[in-house]
């Protein structure tokens, strides 16, 4: 694939992660050679993460030696966490041996997550939902948000509030969006803006107005309106198996992977 799609991807990602690194008092940021590591300042994996930053020019030794220092600094503070490594970031041999790698620093791979874009999404083909769009700006917006995040994908409540629901979460780039149909929160969507490059993150949907429209909705009302405020060109996301066919016919398409590992 193109290394400037792929690095788009990427680098994207990596500032969309920083999202739980600035969302409460305790959380962290720190950025080390080749490795750029999120403490959201709770112990739950999924907001806890290292971040490969940059392609491995060297072989297992470099990759055993930040997955090390990842853990060293993970395992002090005593918390859960997770290793993401976009595919593309390493040679064809090195990628066939990363999975036991991981295994023998005790990390288990837990999913993947294509990494997708587009310069163009594809024409809307169906009759899409009327929402009420309003970004994320008070506490009833950032209730709401965490509370959809919540239920869609099985968050604990508290974990969810104590991060979606704080103030100075979103003070940084990461931008919430809460769709309503008939004054309830149904849907959400995040954006992350890097040069001309808008990544959606958070695309949730209530399990009952699923299959309806209302992501496909949200999405493109966010990313016309940072096409218009923010000349925006390139769109990407990273896909979840419940969503990848939504994004497949939005015009996206698979340009890296990203393999994630969880310490257990």
């Amino acid at each position: 694939m193109p290394e400037d799609e792929v690095q788009a991807v990427a680098g994207n990602l990596l500032e969309a992660l920083r999202f739980f690194g600035q969302a409460r008092s305790d959380a962290e940021i720190r950025d080390l050679p080749g490795i750029s590591l999120i403490f959201c300042g709770l112990n739950y994996a999924a907001f806890n993460a290292a971040l490969q930053a940059r392609p491995i020019q060297g072989d297992a030794e470099e990759l055993n030696h930040l997955i090390d220092v990842s853990a060293e600094q993970f395992d002090a503070r005593s918390l859960r966490w997770t290793y993401w490594l976009c595919e593309d970031f390493l040679n064809q041999p090195l990628r066939r041996e990363a999975a036991r790698i991981f295994k023998r620093h005790g990390l288990r791979h837990l999913t993947e997550a294509p990494g997708m874009y587009t310069d163009r999404l594809a024409p809307v083909t169906r009759e899409l939902p009327v929402l009420d769009i309003r970004p994320v700006a008070d506490e009833a917006t950032r209730s709401a948000f965490s509370d959809v995040m919540s239920t869609a994908f099985e968050i604990p409540h508290s974990v969810s509030l104590s991060v979606y629901g704080s103030a100075r979460a979103w003070q940084g780039t990461f931008q919430g969006y809460v769709g309503y149909s008939n004054g309830r929160a149904v849907t959400t969507a995040a954006a992350v803006i890097t040069g001309d490059v808008i990544g959606l993150y958070s695309v949730a949907t209530l399990p009952q107005h699923r299959r309806l429209g209302f992501a496909e909705a949200i999405m493109r009302q966010v990313i016309e309106q940072a096409q218009r405020s923010r000349g925006v060109s390139r769109m990407v996301l990273q896909a979840t198996s419940s969503g990848f066919s939504l994004y497949e016919a939005m015009g996206y398409r698979t340009v890296t992977s990203f393999n994630v590992f969880i310490a257990d």
